[in-house]
């Protein structure tokens, strides 16, 4: 995955929500905005290249009122695919919210 395409159909408006995503975006107050702004700022933190149908990643960025979001999408030919965004938490992941805690 390469930020600079995801940041590139982000910019293009060539997103696609699946209902999972759209479901967890009302469920955790989260606007469609403050993904977008936070795939446009933020960085590729892992990588799944063997998930299906497409390769997908976590992207990590922030929000304007600097929100930490974790963004899981995916790119097809030509779309970016959004598949769930969350609010990382300090359980799962390191005080820099990039690193996964041993175990978790």
């Amino acid at each position: 995955m390469d930020i600079a395409r995801i940041r590139q159909l982000c910019s293009e408006s060539k997103i696609e929500w699946t209902l999972h995503a759209a479901k967890r975006l009302l469920q955790r107050g989260i606007s469609s905005l403050d993904v977008e702004m936070s795939l446009k700022n933020g960085e590729i933190i892992e990588d799944y290249p063997d998930d299906s149908p497409y390769p997908s990643c976590l992207v990590m960025g922030k929000t304007t009122t600097e929100r930490i979001l974790h963004i899981v999408c995916a790119i097809d030919s030509e779309r970016l695919w959004i598949i769930t965004t969350y609010e990382p938490n300090s359980i799962e992941w390191e005080a820099d919210f990039q690193t996964r805690r041993d175990g978790a």
